[in-house]
């Protein structure tokens, strides 16, 4: 019965663990997540910019260049 008890403290022990493992990877997961996301809007805002810039300058061209 003791051994047994003894085992079961051991396996909480290690879930415990392991949650909190889990836990903090998450919260670092979320993090590199939104820090993704902003990369990826401020990446699509550049885009956007350079579209509109490429497109002033096509329209700048002489007729027939292109």
């Amino acid at each position: 019965m003791n051994a047994d008890l003894i085992m079961l403290e051991e396996k909480l022990t290690q879930l415990i663990s392991l949650c909190q493992l889990l836990r903090a990877e998450n919260l670092e997961l979320r993090q590199e997540l939104v820090r993704c996301q902003d990369d990826s809007k401020q990446l699509k805002e550049n885009m956007e910019l350079a579209s509109q810039r490429l497109q002033a300058l096509i329209e700048r061209l002489p007729e027939g260049t292109l």
